[in-house]
């Protein structure tokens, strides 16, 4: 086998695996609907995160070279799982139990845009034009999806539920411009881990309150099962599929992926969940595709084709 056809074969393996993780994304998401019918949503974010706390054990353990835990590094990780783990949860699964799961699907793609808005804000990186033009099909995404719904009853509930994905964007957000100070310190195996272990101690007090009067014993078979999917998916499968994906493409390249997240979000609620597919979700996946495409040409077109999102990223949602 010639050198360039083993790099073409490794790079269609690696564009396969990011493709995959953020299928797989889209896919919990989407399932996650029927998880908030059947529990309150902070017992919900508890038992995700004690149930991945016990299947991440392995992965906190130190690497040779990895950097020690200070202040500083503990601090982050706070800092990063109060935006990334326990808001984000809380925000996402109120806003997947008001909203349909195909429209979380496509407000969870508008996530580069949000990136490139907050590090413009935060970091003051400055944007190209192609960039600024993503962020505003972002914000159209959000204003179609809610237009079509504008006639319905429930409108009023789906608008607020889409403003709380929209709200668990920035809040992953914060979560990806925190991550670069990780990243250089840490593996994304071990960040991973502890960021769980952060969420977890911090959704305990409101778990344990809702934990305290929940029937228990109403929970069917099939709804635990999905439980442990939901978990295992978001904390570990996506995380592992992203990391093995990169290996083989450049960081530049990646971006255009996350098209997958709302492709199979909307799959999994036209097949699995009944949802009916208006044409406002097709205009509104068309304009996040489309700022998707533009954000990661470019993230190509600059030098080094820097990466904004770190390595562990798609495991957050």
């Amino acid at each position: 086998m010639t050198p360039s056809l083993a790099t073409s074969r490794h790079r269609l393996r690696g564009y396969l695996l990011l493709f995959a993780g953020m299928a797989l994304v889209g896919t919990y998401v989407a399932l996650s609907k029927p998880l908030t019918a059947a529990l309150p949503v902070f017992l919900l974010a508890w038992l995700r995160f004690a149930i991945a706390a016990v299947a991440m054990l392995p992965w906190l353990r130190r690497e040779p070279g990895e950097a020690l835990l200070d202040r500083n590094l503990v601090g982050t990780l706070f800092v990063q799982s109060l935006f990334g783990n326990f808001l984000f949860s809380i925000l996402m699964l109120s806003g997947v139990a008001m909203t349909s799961a195909a429209a979380a699907g496509v407000i969870l793609a508008t996530l580069p845009a949000a990136v490139a808005l907050l590090s413009w804000a935060v970091l003051r990186e400055r944007l190209e034009a192609r960039t600024w033009t993503a962020v505003a099909l972002a914000i159209g995404s959000v204003t179609v999806l809610t237009l079509a719904r504008g006639s319905d009853s429930g409108a009023p509930q789906s608008l607020l539920g889409n403003l709380l994905v929209l709200g668990c964007v920035f809040c992953e957000a914060v979560y990806v411009i925190l991550g670069k100070r990780l990243t250089a310190s840490l593996s994304a195996k071990r960040i991973s881990a502890l960021l769980n272990l952060w969420g977890l101690a911090l959704m305990t007090p409101f778990g344990l309150w809702q934990a305290a009067g929940f029937d228990f014993g109403a929970v069917t078979t099939g709804t635990w099962a999905l439980l442990v999917f939901y978990a295992l998916a978001a904390s570990m499968f996506s995380t592992w599929l992203w990391l093995s994906g990169l290996r083989h493409v450049p960081a530049s390249h990646s971006g255009v992926f996350t098209i997958a997240m709302p492709l199979a979000a909307s799959v999994v609620a036209a097949v699995f969940l009944g949802e009916t597919l208006s044409a406002g979700h097709a205009i509104a996946f068309a304009c996040a595709a489309t700022g998707i495409l533009l954000i990661a040409g470019a993230g190509r077109s600059r030098p080094g084709g820097a990466a904004r999102r770190p390595a562990g990223g798609p495991g957050r949602i």
